[in-house]
Formats: structure tokens, sequence, C-alpha cells
């Protein structure tokens, strides 16, 4: 049985938003067993906080924003891939204002903060979602489809296709 995880200290980041150029101070603290991960608007007082659920997704126009209750926190994506990535279950990240910093473009700024010191295993077991039938998203608009199907094995086929000489398949 594996164990939630969260993080040894405070990190502390700032820099400017891409899309809004905003200058943003952000700490990713650690958090309680079965938190989550949870975004804390400190410019818009305690109470203003968001959960990064899937369900919260209220925009995903060249970014991620989560919402709740009126608050709204965007361009969330590197941050909560490099917690996800490193197995953090549970995280409270203060911002002070709409976006995250964009810093370097990447995960990597926040992995290579943290990972040095490790994580604090908690006493609750980790939870996970098991698939067990496939389940498919179609989005005929976008032309976009996700597909997930019940395995023994982790392993994944990806294929981007942004109908640009630029960016070509991927």
């Amino acid at each position: 049985m594996q164990f939630q995880q969260t993080l040894k200290k405070n990190y502390s980041f700032e820099g400017k938003g891409l899309h809004t150029g905003k200058y943003a101070k952000m700490t990713v603290c650690p958090a309680p067993e079965n938190t989550g991960i949870v975004f804390v608007r400190t410019d818009a007082g305690a109470e203003a906080t968001v959960a990064a659920l899937a369900e919260n997704v209220s925009n995903t126009t060249r970014s991620t924003t989560v919402s709740q209750n009126g608050v709204s926190v965007s361009t969330i994506e590197h941050i909560l891939s490099a917690l996800t990535g490193m197995g953090v279950d549970n995280a409270i990240i203060e911002i002070d204002n709409v976006e995250v910093p964009i810093l370097d473009g990447s995960a990597k700024p926040y992995i290579d903060a943290i990972w040095a010191d490790g994580f604090v295993q908690q006493n609750e077991p980790r939870k996970y979602i098991e698939i067990k039938e496939p389940i498919e998203v179609i989005n005929k608009e976008v032309g976009s489809i996700v597909r997930i199907e019940p395995a023994e094995e982790f392993s994944y086929d990806i294929k981007v296709d942004f109908n640009s000489r630029v960016l070509g398949v991927q």
C-alpha cells in the first residue's frame, strides 16, 4: 500500500504570468492528508480558495484555468505537472495574483527546488481511480479524442496535430 505524501517545507517562486504579464509571488506549502492540491489567492482573502480538480476547470484556451466560488487561477499546468510527477498528493499553493508565474516555461524550476529535499510520507493511504471499462471523450468541434482503457500495466500513446506547419504532428 502506498501512502499520501506532502512537501517537507515551503517553496517560493515569483515572476510574470505568460498571458497576463502580471507579476505574481507564489509559495507551495505542505498540507494535511486528504487536502489535495489547493490554490489560495492571498490577494483576494484567506477564504479565496480553488481546489485543483477537473470539475473546477473553467477555461482551456491557451492554458488551464480553475475557478471556484468566483475565484480563478490560470496557467496551472507546470506546477501541477511537477507536483503530480513527483507524487505529491497534498499541497497548498498560495498565490497573490490570478496567474502562476511562467518561470522558464516548464515544470523544471519547481522540480529542481523541491526534489532535492524529498517528501513527507503521511498516514493516509493514497487514493486511486480504477478504470474498469473504456472511457472515450470526443470533442467534434475541435477534433479531439481522448480514450482511456483498463490495462494491467501503465502505457500511453499520444498524438497531437495542431494543424500547423510550424508545430507539425507530435
